[in-house]
C-alpha cells in the first residue's frame, strides 16, 4: 500500500476540513462532505461523532473506498476502520483533535473525542500515487 509523502499529510493535516465522498460500484460518487480530518505519524485520520450506517461515514465504510480533497490534493483512498485499535492510537489521534480544532470551544471539539467518536475512526490510505 502506497504511503503519504511528507507533502501530502502536510496538505491534508493542514486543510481544516477533507472533503469525502464513497466510491460506488460502479465507478460513480455521491456529493462530497466535508470533515474534520488530522495527520498522526504520516497516517490520515477522519472520525464522525458517533458512528452511523447512514450518511458519508456508512457509505464510506461499506465501500472500504472513497476519493478524498483538500486543496491542492485530490486522492483514491483505502478506507480501513480502526476504531477498536489500541489505547495509545486512540490517545494519539484524540489529542490531534484536541490540537487543531480546540479552537471552536471545548463543547465542541469534546464531541469528536468521546467513545461513540473514537470508535467511528476510520484511516485513510492512498490506492496509489495521489496527483
Amino acid at each position: 500500500m502506497p504511503a503519504w509523502s511528507e507533502e501530502q499529510s502536510e496538505r491534508i493535516g493542514a486543510a481544516e476540513e477533507l472533503e469525502i465522498a464513497a466510491k460506488r460500484t460502479d465507478g460513480t460518487m455521491p456529493r462530497r462532505v466535508p470533515i474534520w480530518v488530522v495527520c498522526v505519524d504520516g497516517e490520515v485520520y477522519v472520525r464522525t461523532w458517533h458512528r452511523r450506517e447512514t450518511g458519508w461515514f456508512g457509505k464510506v465504510v461499506d465501500s472500504g473506498r472513497a476519493r478524498i480533497s483538500v486543496p491542492g490534493l485530490e486522492a483514491d483512498v483505502t478506507v480501513e476502520d480502526v476504531g477498536g485499535d489500541e489505547a495509545d492510537q486512540r490517545a494519539n489521534v484524540d489529542g490531534a483533535y484536541r490540537g487543531k480544532y480546540g479552537h471552536y470551544g471545548r463543547s465542541t471539539v469534546d464531541r469528536m473525542v468521546t467513545d461513540d467518536a473514537a470508535a467511528s475512526t476510520l484511516r485513510l490510505e492512498p490506492e496509489a500515487p495521489p496527483v
